[in-house]
């Protein structure tokens, strides 16, 4: 375990893994040179897995090629790089590797949202997709993976207690979902399967590209 990694682990708090699935050797071979190597080692050694009790997983990227293609669709993101997700997390927030612009784009579902980061490709360019993994899990907190309910208060650790842990195929959702007028409170929250919901969700309506507000900011104090 190196420091950036145990830095996930420990201080962050994600540590022990659990519900692992070790990668077969076809998928090793398939992104082999699509994905960074220091992920695929991740991926051999800790395998397809939970984290910080379900508040975030390591997940297969094939099994969410249809999916993200649905989110992606119709979007200026559909042919712009192949990408790929390399982990979501409890509430279906997916986080996404571009194979030449790196950790450029994340989706945050219950609301519709899809978030690029335009300086992703600078920073692989200048950091390496190794560095760039190790920062990634280093700088990984649960509270950037949790959703606040209409009171401003996380939801992550009230769903867990009141509905159970999640299995690798599911996660919380809200029922009513919040494109059809539900409200974002606790007792809206159900386990649902993770594909189903993100595939019913990816077709309700147009996705909203949000404002990179870092690249703004640093434009602005050019």
């Amino acid at each position: 375990m190196n420091e950036y990694f145990d830095d996930f682990y420990h201080f962050g708090g994600f540590g022990p893994a659990f519900d692992a699935v070790a990668p077969s050797a076809e998928t090793l071979n398939f992104y082999r040179h699509k994905l960074p190597p220091r992920l695929l080692e991740y991926w051999q050694e800790y395998g397809f897995c939970g984290w910080g009790e379900g508040a975030f997983w390591t997940v297969d990227p094939g099994d969410y090629r249809e999916l993200l293609h649905a989110w992606l669709a119709g979007t200026p993101f559909e042919n712009q790089d192949d990408y790929h997700v390399i982990g979501r997390g409890a509430f279906g927030r997916l986080l996404i590797w571009g194979e030449t612009s790196g950790l450029s784009l994340k989706i945050n579902p219950c609301y519709g949202m899809i978030f690029p980061k335009a300086s992703a490709a600078e920073n692989l360019r200048e950091q390496g997709s190794e560095l760039t993994i190790d920062l990634f899990y280093a700088c990984l907190s649960k509270d950037s993976l949790d959703l606040d309910d209409a009171d401003d208060k996380p939801l992550f650790q009230r769903a867990l207690a009141r509905l159970g842990p999640l299995r690798a195929e599911e996660m919380y959702g809200f029922v009513p979902a919040l494109a059809l007028g539900g409200a974002p409170k606790l007792a809206n929250l159900q386990k649902v399967n993770l594909f189903d919901h993100l595939l019913f969700l990816a077709e309700l309506g147009e996705k909203q590209i949000m404002a990179d507000i870092v690249a703004l900011s640093n434009a602005l104090h050019k």
